[in-house]
């Protein structure tokens, strides 16, 4: 098969590392399959092996999603939009998948939603028409409005043969965060989780013991490093403490905080083997998005989680609640953010007892290949 999947991340870079996750399965598989980004360059994640098609690149104006910014800063144009639209036109046109997959929409991204549907009006015109999916994480932000769910409903309808939830509906199904209608239900497939296969132990002990602190790819988080760097300070143990920074501007914002940082402490850009060092660190503080999760639970490092929940955003708190549910993690909201309640709830997760790295579960990868391959087989000629 040739699988298109099609994401545009604006803020963090979850949904990019899935769709790449999601684009080795289909070529370990022995499809063909490229990835069409729209967001940001994320040089902390691998892309190698996968065939990439970078459009005119936008991101949010941080939680303002209602304002993009081209790769520049610039509010982004009229003449940027028909940029972008013409070139996932011609590429659908000229690759003529048989899976397209679009990342997220239609029950996000409704501010792109001219260009999705421009794409999917091409892909529905092809000598053949591709199976078309959806794909989403375990929890997605809920409607604010119930037209905003009847929207992605008629699009469903109207474009998609399936919506592949990359989850567990025993342990997270769709219906915790999004109103699933009787119709929409009927193109509901679970997959699993989505996760790259667990990394192998960092060969020279990278991060052994220390305390690592993320907030993922994008340009948030400054609040947890600063208080992070706050409680570093005043740890009594002066245990080691790494805080890695994403976003564009990473290496500088880096530099800066280390101006201020005390000796039991290590600041620097996100790195390529984060996922490897939280097998020998001794616990993680970091966001609650879906690959951090999912890193965490594999490699069974401690961990603090501090959800995201800038512009009433709802989807990592109900994560990280349940996960708190096992040993060795906890939750710590915003609200109550400061240095000492971090200490503290390092301090608390260190005394946990250990809970073993997970292994099951993870596949949802090839089980996303198994279901559109099998989707497509069956699905009418012409």
């Amino acid at each position: 098969m040739k699988v298109c999947i099609v994401v545009t991340h604006l803020l963090g870079t979850g949904h990019l590392a899935r769709a790449l996750t999601l684009a080795r399965a289909y070529k370990d598989a022995g499809h063909d399959a490229v990835v069409i980004s729209g967001g940001m360059d994320a040089p902390q994640l691998s892309k190698d092996g996968v065939e990439m098609v970078q459009l005119p690149p936008l991101r949010s104006d941080g939680v303002n999603f209602a304002r993009l910014l081209d790769g520049d800063g610039t509010e982004a144009d009229a003449a940027l939009f028909d940029a972008r639209t013409r070139m996932l036109i011609d590429t659908v046109q000229s690759q003529q998948p048989d899976v397209l997959i679009t990342e997220l929409f239609p029950f996000g991204r409704r501010i792109l939603g001219p260009e999705f549907t421009a794409l999917l009006n091409a892909a529905h015109a092809l000598p053949r028409r591709p199976l078309i999916c959806a794909s989403v994480r375990d929890i997605l932000a809920p409607p604010s409005k119930p037209a905003k769910a009847t929207l992605a409903d008629d699009l469903v309808a109207r474009f998609y043969d399936a919506v592949l939830v990359h989850s567990d509906a025993d342990v997270t199904p769709l219906s915790l965060s999004w109103p699933v209608s009787d119709a929409l239900a009927r193109k509901l497939r679970y997959t699993g989780f989505v996760a790259p296969p667990a990394a192998a132990p960092h060969a020279d002990g990278l991060g052994t013991g220390e305390i690592i602190v993320s907030a993922g790819g994008g340009d948030v988080g400054q609040h947890v490093f600063d208080t992070a760097l706050a409680a570093a300070k005043l740890d009594p143990e002066k245990r080691q403490w790494r805080l890695l920074l994403g976003g564009q501007d990473a290496a500088q914002r880096s530099a800066d905080l280390m101006r201020s940082a005390p000796a039991n402490v290590i600041i620097e850009p996100a790195r390529p083997e984060f996922r490897q060092m939280l097998y020998h660190a001794a616990a993680s503080v970091s966001l609650c998005g879906y690959n951090t999760a999912l890193d965490i639970l594999q490699s069974g490092v401690r961990a603090v989680f501090i959800p995201f929940d800038a512009g009433s955003e709802v989807e990592q708190g109900l994560r990280a609640d349940a996960l708190a549910q096992l040993d060795g993690i906890s939750v710590l909201r915003n609200a109550a953010l400061s240095a000492q309640s971090l200490l503290n709830n390092v301090t608390a997760v260190l005394k946990a007892p250990d809970r073993a790295p997970r292994t099951d579960g993870f596949d949802g990868a090839t089980q996303t290949v198994q279901i559109t391959r099998e989707m497509r087989e069956a699905q009418p000629c012409g």
